[in-house]
């Protein structure tokens, strides 16, 4: 209770790396980086009167789950929304309340952020059908469209972790996990943008700060137009 009492404090202020960007103008803006394997496209763009080659960043690839409501879930559902992916089940007792405690005051702070959308993914199929997700996020009161917990076929969901999000979500045993406590920001165009420990406050700090920075570099892009 105290660590989700720190982090309401820290979400409630505004960050200071976004004070930074908001405030220096267009020279003190830096994107994140991008995560995964990444290949030269074989184009250019010019900078400064320099031809700068084009790079061709990882991206994740669709997905077909189903949602808490029992409804098809994928990037096509989504959106073109920044996404806060994780994994979980809804039984386990090795860390998954912490994370979800630190989701759910990040997805309550973002609630009326049309931009940003939390997706967790169950890492066991089998027991956490939709009508059980749906009993697991009751107790977040958050709707579907800010907050989607995730099931499907288990193939799917091991090809999205450890082909799309980088990261291993399997079974080990009947009642045994291996899977990544990572939360992991994902913009728009379906890229990483980086990797956080979903137990560690400082962690989840940084990832609300990084947050604003994406949010912020999504903006530029809406008003790049009238510049």
């Amino acid at each position: 209770m105290k660590k989700i009492l720190i982090l309401v404090a820290i979400l409630a202020v505004p960050g200071f790396l976004y004070y930074l960007l908001t405030v220096g103008g267009k020279n003190r803006y830096k994107p994140l980086p991008f995560y995964g394997p990444k290949q030269l496209s074989g184009t250019f763009h010019k900078f400064h009167g320099k031809e700068i080659p084009d790079t061709l960043y990882h991206t994740i690839p669709d997905f077909n789950l189903t949602d808490q409501d029992g409804k098809p879930a994928s990037f096509k559902t989504i959106g073109n929304k920044i996404t806060v992916f994780s994994f979980f089940y809804t039984h386990c007792t090795d860390g998954c309340d912490v994370s979800n405690g630190y989701l759910d005051s990040l997805a309550k702070f973002y609630a009326k952020n049309k931009l940003i959308t939390f997706a967790s993914i169950t890492v066991d199929p089998q027991r956490d059908k939709p009508e059980a997700l749906k009993q697991y996020a009751a107790k977040f009161n958050l709707p579907s469209s800010k907050w989607l917990f995730l099931t499907g076929d288990t193939s799917a969901i091991s090809a999205l972790a450890s082909k799309g999000l980088l990261v291993d979500a399997l079974q080990n045993g009947s009642n045994d996990f291996i899977y990544s406590k990572k939360l992991i920001l994902v913009d728009p165009e379906h890229r990483i943008r980086g990797y956080y420990n979903g137990t560690d406050v400082k962690e989840v700090e940084r990832l609300n700060d990084e947050m604003k920075v994406q949010i912020a570099e999504e903006l530029r892009k809406i008003k790049a137009p009238d510049l």
